[in-house]
């Protein structure tokens, strides 16, 4: 069942930034809203990043406003300039101060954004917006996405619905590719960015497509109170799977996927390690390519472990998809090659790694890399 958060409408059209679908959405909250927010640590950021970072320091927003088909990034001062408009803009068209809209951009680099085209087509959108108008939104924010990725959740009186896009250009450091959380949950701004900052580190932070850490990047959470209280635990909890969840669907629906991928890596020093580790093996050409293939070349897996920084114990480690050990304690396992050209038949696959005795672990999620990967990114701006 799909629940709504009390006090957030919402409101999707198309403004023509380059075709005729979805590709301008309004995000808006009766009341300012606690809120925080991550961005990306790309050096080359978004125009809308400089600006939303700016009206998200003080802990309150009212509104988010996001496009796509275009991400305004090497755009210059006149991108600066179009993020400001923008926000003005839809601030004006909602009645609140422009310092309280959070701007996202998304789509391709290096095209000046059609300003003209979203501040002709804001005005009269206030009267347009509606409580169930948020799995639109999640449509408006896609670019080269396949599906619409949004989920909400109940806990006591309060609701939580969650969106996110994302399916090139993913490697996110320190946020999302784009992710809008929005909460009637009563809870303060600095509780609110601890509890984000924890999420995303075992969500969005733990997905990659592709390795390429987007300009873009921006996962924010705005919570209006309009329900009241809840308890921080239970919300932190509700809060993280979300994310996982999205998480998990981004790389389901990484750019000419045909599987999921999640690897599980276990007995490393730390969890730092364990991350790093398993976004290599997600990372690697050669294991994705593998896996795309059917192929059970686990050599590759082997390969990509030892090429780590840190120090690996090879006589400790061991290896698996799924219960099917290829690799046990430093030593080959039985051979099995039927049995796992037939598990890498299915959608989704699980890739188990112990690297021995350590308290250190991780999960990350990733895809396998297609024909269509390639067909997808060589046309993407032609």
């Amino acid at each position: 069942m799909t629940y709504f958060p009390k006090g957030f409408t919402s409101c999707s059209i198309n403004a023509g930034i380059k075709d005729d679908t979805l590709d301008f959405t309004i995000i808006y909250s009766d009341v300012r809203a606690s809120a925080a927010a991550m961005f990306t640590k790309n050096q080359f950021c978004g125009a809308p990043i400089v600006i939303g970072k700016k009206h998200a320091a003080d802990g309150y927003l009212q509104a988010v406003a996001v496009n796509s088909k275009n991400a305004n990034v090497a755009t210059g001062d006149k991108g600066l300039e179009d993020a400001r408009t923008m926000t003005e803009a839809v601030a004006a068209e909602l009645g609140i101060d422009a310092a309280d809209v959070l701007p996202s951009s998304t789509g391709v680099i290096g095209v000046p954004l059609p300003i003209e085209k979203i501040v002709s087509a804001v005005p009269g959108l206030k009267a347009r917006l509606r409580a169930d108008g948020l799995e639109q939104s999640a449509k408006a924010i896609m670019t080269t996405d396949t599906y619409p990725k949004f989920r909400t959740r109940k806990l006591g009186n309060a609701t939580v619905a969650a969106m996110a896009k994302g399916s090139g250009m993913i490697e996110p450091n320190m946020a999302t590719m784009l992710s809008y959380i929005l909460t009637d949950a009563k809870i303060e701004p600095a509780d609110l960015q601890e509890m984000l900052k924890r999420a995303v580190d075992v969500s969005f932070n733990s997905v990659s497509v592709d390795g390429d850490t987007s300009t873009s990047d921006t996962v924010a959470i705005l919570a209006n109170g309009l329900a009241g209280e809840v308890d921080l635990d239970e919300f932190q909890l509700v809060l993280t799977d979300l994310c996982i969840e999205l998480a998990k669907e981004i790389a389901r629906d990484g750019e000419g996927a045909t599987k999921l991928v999640e690897v599980r890596v276990s007995g490393a020093e730390t969890d730092k390690i364990a991350k790093k580790i398993g976004k290599s093996i997600i990372n690697s050409p050669l294991v994705k390519t593998a896996i795309f293939g059917e192929d059970p070349n686990w050599g590759r897996i082997m390969s990509t472990i030892g090429n780590s920084e840190d120090p690996v114990d090879t006589s400790a480690v061991s290896v698996s998809f799924a219960d099917v050990h290829v690799f046990k304690d430093g030593m080959p396992a039985e051979d099995k090659r039927a049995e796992l050209e037939d598990y890498l038949k299915t959608d989704e696959v699980l890739i188990n790694i112990s690297l021995g005795h350590g308290e250190g672990s991780a999960t990350v999620w990733g895809c396998d890399l297609s024909y269509d990967y390639v067909k997808i990114n060589g046309e993407y701006t032609t």
